[in-house]
């Protein structure tokens, strides 16, 4: 924008205007943003910024590159953007977490819940049209925005879901660092988290944030995450905190002081409902082998015929392995196969899906990390009946008592 002195006739008297030194300009609101819309500029604070990462391209000839941002406007909208090749390689080292940016030419699709977890109906994708800009900070736009809602609700939801919570730290486990399946060193802290529906829950933190000194965590401390993955886990809910989600201790938030006086007030002595079951110890957690019934295997199969429950119920019966299926009609059953190593995109979970000849996954879209996994399929028995199951690594790997990787060599 040029601007021209009214008492200067000298071409000296122009100024140039910066976007970020415009007046106020109407912005689209991104929680507005749809398929139905072409043109629009929204400015947002980008909240989270994900690694830059590669990709083999579909038509095989060569790689390509993308990064995603999540977005945040003075209007609590939010919604993620990628960048792809071009555009993930010119604003990638710009787009920094907490700065603020005006951006259009992009387009809107449908947001792919298996890697989003905005609740935006909708993401943004940008090629090397895209138009973005970096603007003076906008006090008007917060840091995070969180979509608080009580461990009750949380238990009903169908997992898996992604939520953000608010609660009290009631018990934190020591940090734990081992091994992962496919190599990769890692590190995790396990909080119990209860809030003012009575209810509490375990949440796992990972890396940096599980390896947070442990004063943080004692005394009961208020905290809110953001983006908690939360799924089925031995009979009840556990959630592990993703990385594009956010930690805060001790939140000023409404949410914060509410649940905090709920604790102070009698919370604290208050009977919780733990919806994290686990394999040992007592009371809520109580061990799932001691909510089984007790039966022979030709019992099992008489009463599983039965069964209208849709959880399905719980039986415990006492039996050998007797036979491992190495052949099929005849010919060799294959009980190995290499599997994608590489992260699920915002968690630490391995893909797990079977790679070809080259390594390469079809479900990420790149030839990674490829580890070995085991499936078997074995039969049980005791003195009344027997039974085959199919099994699938880990439950293999105890069955037969050696890892893929020795069953490779």
């Amino acid at each position: 924008f040029l601007v021209r002195s009214a008492s200067c006739a000298d071409a000296s008297c122009l100024n140039t205007m910066t976007v970020a030194e415009q007046a106020p300009a109407a912005f689209f609101p991104i929680r507005e943003l749809s398929t139905y819309q072409t043109k629009w500029t929204i400015k947002g604070r980008v909240t989270n910024k994900a690694p830059l990462r590669t990709f083999k391209n579909r038509s095989g000839n060569g790689e390509g590159k993308v990064f995603h941002v999540e977005l945040l406007d003075a209007e609590g909208g939010e919604i993620r953007a990628s960048f792809f090749n071009d555009a993930a390689g010119e604003w990638f080292d710009k787009m920094e977490a907490g700065k603020c940016f005006t951006l259009s030419k992009g387009s809107v699709r449908i947001a792919n819940r298996q890697y989003n977890t905005c609740k935006h109906r909708y993401e943004l994708v940008f090629d090397k049209l895209a138009q973005v800009e970096e603007v003076q900070d906008d006090a008007k736009i917060g840091a995070v925005q969180f979509n608080i809602e009580d461990l009750r609700a949380v238990q009903q939801k169908t997992p898996p879901c992604s939520v953000d919570i608010c609660g009290i730290v009631t018990s934190f486990e020591p940090l734990h660092a081992f091994t992962s399946q496919a190599g990769k060193d890692l590190v995790k802290r396990v909080l119990t988290i209860a809030d003012d529906s009575a209810v509490s829950m375990q949440v796992t933190l990972w890396g940096e944030r599980a390896k947070k000194d442990d004063k943080e965590f004692e005394g009961n401390p208020v905290v809110a995450m953001k983006g908690v993955f939360v799924k089925e886990w031995q009979g009840g809910r556990a959630g592990s905190l993703l990385e594009s989600g956010h930690l805060t201790l001790q939140p000023t938030m409404p949410e914060a002081q509410k649940v905090k006086d709920w604790w102070t007030q009698g919370g604290q002595s208050q009977s919780l409902t733990f919806i994290s079951q686990t394999t040992g110890g007592g009371g809520a957690g109580s061990n799932l082998a001691a909510q089984a019934t007790n039966m022979d295997v030709a019992r099992m199969r008489q009463v599983s015929e039965q069964v209208t429950n849709v959880k399905g119920d719980l039986y415990n019966v006492f039996c050998r392995l007797s036979a491992v299926q190495t052949r099929k009609q005849g010919e060799p059953l294959p009980f190995i196969y290499m599997a994608c190593a590489q992260n699920k995109e915002g968690t630490t979970l391995p893909c797990n899906r079977r790679v070809d000849s080259s390594g390469f996954c079809p479900t990420c879209n790149v030839a990674g990390k490829a580890a070995p996994r085991l499936t078997l399929r074995l039969q049980f028995e005791d003195a009344t009946d027997g039974f085959w199951v199919t099994t699938f690594h880990e439950a293999a790997q105890r069955a037969v008592n050696i890892t893929a990787e020795q069953a490779q060599e």
